[in-house]
């Protein structure tokens, strides 16, 4: 849990140890804490960088949060930056889990809806596949190639 009141990238969350001020800055991205980002960035948090799972700030932030996801782009977040694990991006994330508003943030600047992921998956056949159509809808128009199948054979 954040202690809102006390939150510096010098300190730590509850009783947590925090290895960084990345750390710290992930941690607030994570929970869609957008005053805690700002302050963590003014600090000189790195937001491209890695946290002890190897993945960024804008990799772990709270899917509902777009202002949050909003601000680490404006800061320079790279949008297209893999996972270390499955090579999903948060485009391919937030269209799984059928967050339009965050899918809408992340194309404005600069997510490529054509990356795939380590199974061949673009964001637009994990919309189609868990049922968000409208996020679908709007991953067509940015889609190269509908057609292009993942590894099992299936397009959008």
């Amino acid at each position: 849990m954040i202690q809102k009141s006390t939150f510096s990238c010098t300190y730590s969350f509850s009783r947590m140890a925090v290895r960084s001020q990345t750390e710290l800055l992930c941690s607030a991205s994570a929970n869609g804490y957008l005053a805690g980002v700002k302050q963590c960035l003014q600090n000189g948090a790195e937001v491209n960088g890695y946290n002890a799972h190897g993945r960024t700030p804008l990799q772990v932030v709270k899917l509902g949060c777009p202002a949050v996801a909003l601000y680490l782009l404006e800061s320079g977040a790279d949008p297209n930056r893999p996972d270390p694990v499955h090579q999903l991006t948060v485009l391919h994330d937030a269209a799984r889990d059928g967050y339009l508003d965050m899918v809408q943030v992340l194309v404005k600047h600069g997510a490529d809806a054509n990356l795939m992921d380590d199974r061949g998956n673009r964001p637009v056949h994990l919309a189609v596949q868990e049922g968000h159509m409208e996020v679908a809808r709007l991953l067509v128009e940015l889609t190269a190639n509908l057609g292009l199948e993942d590894h099992e054979g299936h397009s959008a």
